[in-house]
C-alpha cells in the first residue's frame, strides 16, 4: 500500500543542511539550493500557526478548475485537522496559467491584504468560481467580492487600478517555473529535513499520507 501511495505522488525530495533545501525541477544541473524561508517568503499571509513544523506551499490559480476542487474539498479537511490544530501551516503562491483574467484576480488578492482580508478574499474568489476563461473575473466581479468581505472600496480599487501587485504576482510566476512548477495546483510539503511535492489535485488521502510521513 505505501508503495502505491507513492507512486500517485510526483516528488522532489530535497537534502536539507542547516535550513537549505535542494530543489531539481529538471535535471541534477539544472538544481537550485534555497532555503525554507525562500520558499516562504512573499506569498499569503500564513495561514495557521507560523510555528507549524510542517509548511504546506501551494501554488495556484484563481481559474484552475482543479485547484477550485482541491479549495472545496481536500482543504477543508486538511484545515479543520491539521492547520487550527498547530501542526502545519499554509502558504498560498501565484501560479497565474490562465490569462489577465487570472493576474488581476491574484492582485485584487494582494490588495485585499492590504486591509488585512486576504484570505477572506482569497476563498470569497473560490467561492465564486465560474471556470476557466469563461470571462467571471472582471472589475466589477472583484469588486462585488470586496463588498461581500467588507473592504474599503475605494481604497481597493486604488491599489487595483494602480497595479501596485502586478509584478509581485508575475514574479511569483517566474519563481514557481525556476523551480520546477509547471501545473496548477502543485504543492510543496516541507519541513526541516525534506520537501515532497504533490502535482495536481490529487486524492486525500495522499495528503495525508505525506503529512504523516513529515
Amino acid at each position: 500500500m505505501t508503495k502505491l501511495y507513492l507512486l500517485a505522488i510526483p516528488v522532489i525530495i530535497g537534502i536539507v543542511v542547516g535550513g537549505f533545501l535542494a530543489i531539481y525541477p529538471e535535471t541534477e544541473n539544472n538544481s537550485k539550493i534555497i532555503t525554507v524561508s525562500k520558499l516562504i517568503e512573499n506569498g499569503s499571509p500564513i495561514l495557521g500557526n507560523p510555528n507549524a513544523s510542517i509548511t504546506i506551499l501551494e501554488w495556484g490559480d484563481y481559474q484552475c478548475t482543479y485547484c477550485y476542487k482541491f479549495h472545496q474539498n481536500t482543504l477543508s479537511i486538511i484545515e479543520e485537522d491539521f492547520i487550527k490544530t498547530g501542526k502545519v501551516k499554509l502558504v498560498f503562491k501565484d501560479f497565474p496559467l490562465n490569462g489577465p483574467d487570472s493576474l488581476i484576480a491574484a492582485q485584487a488578492a494582494y490588495c485585499a491584504e492590504d486591509q488585512g482580508k486576504y484570505w477572506q478574499y482569497h476563498n470569497e474568489l473560490y467561492k465564486n468560481w465560474g471556470g476557466e476563461k469563461t470571462g467571471w473575473i472582471t472589475r466589477e466581479s472583484l469588486d462585488k467580492f470586496a463588498n461581500t468581505v467588507s473592504l474599503d472600496l475605494k481604497e481597493f480599487n486604488k491599489c487595483l487600478d494602480g497595479e501596485k501587485y502586478e509584478e509581485k504576482v508575475k514574479t511569483l510566476h517566474e519563481f514557481g517555473k525556476e523551480i520546477g512548477i509547471d501545473a496548477t495546483p502543485s504543492f510543496l510539503i516541507f519541513n526541516d529535513q525534506k520537501v515532497i511535492k504533490i502535482r495536481g489535485n490529487q486524492p486525500l488521502e495522499v495528503f495525508l499520507k505525506t503529512i504523516d510521513e513529515m
